[in-house]
C-alpha cells in the first residue's frame, strides 16, 4: 500500500476538499487588503483582553504537632469560589507538615 496516498485519503475524510480560490487580478488585491485587515483586528482583540478576576478565599487555619500544646496560624489563598472546597484543601496541604489542624475562618478576598 502507498502511504502517502492514504495519508491524502484521510486528510480529505477529516477536512474535506481544499478550496482553490479564482484567480483573478482584482481578488488578488482585495484578499491580501482583507488579510491586513484581519491581522490588524486580532492585534486590537489581544490588547483589549485583560486578566480576568480570579475568585480567592483566604482560610485561615490553627495548626500544630503537640495536643495542648503551641499552636500556629497558617493562611491559605486558595483559587475558587467555594469555601468547603477551600477549606478541604488548605486542610489537606496543613495536614502534610502539621498533625492538628483546626480551621479559624474562611473570608473572600
Amino acid at each position: 500500500m502507498n502511504a502517502e496516498l492514504m495519508e491524502e485519503e484521510m486528510r480529505l475524510a477529516l477536512f474535506g476538499e481544499p478550496e482553490s480560490p479564482t484567480p483573478t487580478n482584482n481578488s488578488h488585491l482585495q484578499g491580501t487588503v482583507r488579510d491586513v485587515e484581519m491581522v490588524q483586528s486580532v492585534k486590537a482583540a489581544k490588547k483589549k483582553v485583560s486578566k480576568s478576576f480570579t475568585p480567592r478565599l483566604r482560610v485561615t487555619l490553627r495548626v500544630g504537632n503537640e495536643f495542648e500544646g503551641k499552636m500556629h496560624d497558617l493562611v491559605h489563598e486558595a483559587d475558587t469560589l467555594s469555601f468547603l472546597v477551600a477549606e478541604q484543601e488548605a486542610t489537606k496541604i496543613a495536614r502534610k507538615k502539621f498533625k492538628f489542624v483546626e480551621v479559624i475562618s474562611v473570608k473572600s478576598m
